[in-house]
């Protein structure tokens, strides 16, 4: 039984958070969020901003998730208004989508992407280290039957309009 647990947290370490929620190439970007605790907070606003059924579908997207850490980042009061008000919201999580389906591999040849929400987020590569934006990618390559998830440690705010 030690040797099965031990194997399980071996396996959730070199494969990262999603392995043991039960992520994987037959679970949606929706799913991976649901079942991973440390998406609590990015699965409230996805529901808040009606796009769990998007991200549910078949399409092929790229989202750049940000973790319970990265909204704690984020100021209480702000968090709280973009949770209550469902079309700014949509524009924030929109901004971490990329449409298609673009691993870590293709990340890093990129200088910038062009995101769900209309403008682009930039890259940069020092080294090992990956950035979107200001954002810190922390784990990448989770597969999902529609789409990839990279994890980051910052939510990306889109341009101002």
């Amino acid at each position: 039984m030690k040797k099965l647990i031990a194997a399980s947290l071996t396996l959730a370490l070199l494969t990262g958070p999603a392995a043991l929620a039960g992520g994987g190439a037959n679970t949606t970007i929706a799913g991976i969020v649901a079942s991973d605790p440390n998406f609590s907070t990015l699965l409230q606003a996805v529901q808040a901003a009606g796009l769990a059924e998007t991200l549910s579908g078949s399409g092929s997207f790229t989202v750049f998730a940000p973790t319970n850490a990265a909204f704690a980042k984020v100021p209480a009061a702000q968090l709280q208004a973009l949770l209550n008000d469902p079309a700014a919201l949509r524009r924030v999580l929109l901004y971490h989508v990329v449409p298609g389906h673009v691993t870590a591999a293709q990340v890093v040849r990129l200088r910038s992407a062009r995101t769900s929400q209309g403008s682009n987020v930039t890259i940069a590569v020092n080294g090992s280290r990956v950035r979107i934006n200001n954002a810190n990618v922390t784990q990448t390559d989770i597969a999902a039957s529609n789409g990839v998830v990279h994890v980051i440690d910052t939510v990306l705010l889109p341009p101002a309009n």
